[in-house]
């Protein structure tokens, strides 16, 4: 790692009020494009003003250990993920400023510093726990046992180098030449911005997220923590609305999920995803739990009550949905396929004939030479030893990985949505073929490929906001894979936590709908569709049919795509509970309110808030469940 900037404020400081993003870009060949920007943009901020400080590194790594166990939580209850660098920008300059107020530090981080500070932490609470929701809890479920946490340790890591040094070629062909949009790294970009121009704006967006986190917290704590103390049980919120849903919707219904549950969380959440995924979730939520499931009972098909017993025969529908949807939406864009695979040879081909000034602040490929071979070395030999993978088919799987991380990160450079489910299903289809039979195989190297695809894509956003802001590359990314370590230790320690026995995953408490979903494909492909029960079949048809449908369907209807059902949020309905998508509809529901009642106030207040409601109380629930079982996790690590 090269040394970090000393920390002197630059003389040549530009004065953020005044800089204006480049979010058109720039005009002409590939080097004209890059010279462009290389004289207004980096000059003068850049190849100046700090970014890469001991201290920006720090905090992104505290900020984004932290959140990763709110991306944690909420991933096993919902099943989604929740970006981190706009919380992580916030807090970290409410925080600074605060230790600035109060005398522990002398001086404010530059804008700069900030954005590296957000890579760090978006390193750390994103790149690393996707894994750990999705095919690593499908493996517990599978297998009836976790992996040790020395091999969960070692296989998160290594994805996550994967992930980061995958994006380096990718990033000069993307953003600096092609100059895809990736809309939340611009809006993170224009969150910096904002924050440093404005720094009363920016202090009252951070007060917004810290009430909001404390209140939140609280809540959790009425919710779950009250049943820690048996004479507060009673009062406890849990207790309460138990109360309302055995009144109001009776047993029957309970057993269907269809009640009222008090979870802010998901509500914040509703807010931040919007209005045309939320309606979408609520209406593929009422048709499974309300319509669905009451017509196989009264039929007898489904005999057990209970959302464990019932989601074994509702996720077949939401998977295929969401897998068809997926495929399909890879094939309806082929036009970007296209370019991507284009642009392919564009990416090691391509020879500059820039000056060595600013072929030195890129990223260099023998960096990602370097951590491909080491991942592909690291991850062929941990899937051959824990998982009887062959290692030509893990070098396959790391190959493939590559072709379709070039496509999910190009998707997400032009619509700002990330098709991580789709690149692990080909994969998956991929390995049922080439090796039938062997669930875990099948798991795995799709969670290699996913993986990749999630953090490659994540990062390039990074990079996206980094590029606006005329932050040095090759400091950006070092921070990035700074933030790796922090984040895969933990959440790796966090997960083995929460989830110390097989049976939480899929519980009333941590439905892990994204689990179900790959364990469900590995299954039906291990033992092949004449396994499953008529009903079953004819879901999958059904959920097939539904997601081709709601993915073409934007490309007849472009100008009204913002009306036409979300196939991922219809899909996923079906595999958690329905007062869920009861909660995310809610929080849509005010989101819209506030934004047609006062614009202004809610483009200020709507994300910080939200951000500041699921981190809270996230971390409340995580310092609950490790409250509850303290003793037992301790042994369970150390021993004695």
């Amino acid at each position: 790692m090269p040394p970090m900037n000393s920390g002197q404020k630059s003389p040549t400081e530009k004065a953020d009020a005044d800089f204006v993003l480049p979010v058109d870009g720039f005009t002409g060949t590939p080097e004209e494009i890059q010279r462009q920007w290389f004289e207004r943009i980096y000059k003068g901020r850049g190849d100046s003003m700090r970014q890469l400080t001991w201290r920006a590194v720090l905090m992104g790594s505290v900020l984004g250990g932290i959140l990763s166990l709110t991306n944690l939580y909420i991933g096993l209850k919902s099943g989604w993920g929740i970006g981190v660098a706009i919380t992580a920008c916030i807090l970290s300059y409410a925080i600074w400023t605060t230790f600035v107020k109060i005398g522990l530090v002398k001086t404010p981080m530059t804008i700069l510093e900030n954005n590296c500070m957000q890579s760090t932490a978006s390193s750390a609470g994103y790149s690393t726990g996707g894994t750990l929701i999705s095919a690593f809890a499908a493996f517990i479920m599978l297998n009836g046992h976790p992996l040790s946490i020395g091999l969960t340790l070692a296989w998160v890591f290594f994805l996550a180098v994967l992930g980061v040094t995958m994006a380096v070629p990718m990033k000069k062909q993307m953003i600096n030449i092609e100059q895809l949009r990736f809309p939340s790294g611009v809006a993170a970009a224009e969150t910096l911005r904002a924050l440093h121009s404005h720094g009363q704006k920016g202090m009252r967006a951070a007060k917004a997220l810290g009430v909001s986190g404390i209140i939140a917290a609280l809540d959790n704590f009425w919710h779950d923590g009250f049943g820690m103390f048996a004479r507060l049980t009673p009062y406890s919120s849990d207790t309460l609305v138990t109360k309302f849903n055995a009144i109001f919707f009776g047993p029957a219904w309970v057993g269907r999920t269809v009640m009222f549950s008090w979870e802010p969380i998901f509500i914040a959440a509703g807010a931040i995803t919007g209005m045309r995924v939320c309606i979408s979730m609520l209406i593929g939520s009422t048709l499974c739990w309300a319509v669905f499931v009451p017509v196989m009972q009264h039929a007898g098909v489904i005999t057990g009550s209970g959302f464990l017993d019932v989601v074994q025969w509702t996720l077949w529908l939401g998977t295929s949905c969401m897998v068809s949807a997926g495929i399909c939406g890879v094939i309806v864009q082929w036009r970007t396929v296209a370019r991507a695979l284009k642009g392919l040879g564009k990416v090691f081909s391509r020879k500059s004939a820039l000056k060595d000034e600013m072929e030195a602040i890129e990223t260099p490929m023998s960096w990602f030479v370097a951590g491909q071979i080491v991942s592909l070395i690291a991850l062929g030999w941990l899937s051959h030893e824990t998982f009887q993978m062959p290692y030509w088919q893990s070098a396959l799987a790391v190959v493939l990985s590559f072709a379709l991380a070039l496509v999910a990160c190009r998707v997400t450079g032009e619509t700002d949505t990330t098709p991580i489910g789709a690149m692990g299903k080909v994969t998956q289809l991929t390995f049922g073929a080439l090796n039938p039979g062997n669930v875990n195989v099948n798991l795995m190297s799709a969670n290699i490929t996913a993986a990749a695809a999630g953090s490659s894509a994540d990062l390039l956003t990074d990079l996206k906001s980094g590029y606006l802001l005329g932050a040095h590359p090759r400091k950006q990314f070092i921070a990035q894979f700074a933030g790796i370590f922090i984040g895969t230790v933990v959440s790796v320690f966090a997960f083995t936590l929460v989830v110390d026995r097989p049976e939480v995953i899929g519980s009333d408490q941590f439905p892990a709908p994204a689990a179900q979903t790959w364990a469900a494909v590995a299954r039906a492909l291990s033992h092949g569709l004449e396994s499953l029960e008529p009903v079953k079949v004819w879901s999958i048809i059904i959920g097939g049919v539904l997601g081709i449908i709601f993915s073409i369907l934007p490309a007849i209807f472009p100008k009204q795509q913002k009306y036409l059902p979300s196939a991922s949020a219809f899909g996923l309905a079906w595999v958690f509970q329905w007062y869920y998508g009861l909660l995310f509809f809610i929080g849509a529901v005010l989101a819209y309110g506030f934004q047609k009642k006062s614009p202004a106030k809610a483009e200020e207040y709507t994300y910080p808030v939200a951000s500041g409601i699921m981190a809270g109380g996230a971390l409340m629930g995580v310092a609950i469940i490790f409250w509850q079982n303290g003793p037992e996790m301790w042994h369970k690590l150390f021993g004695h």
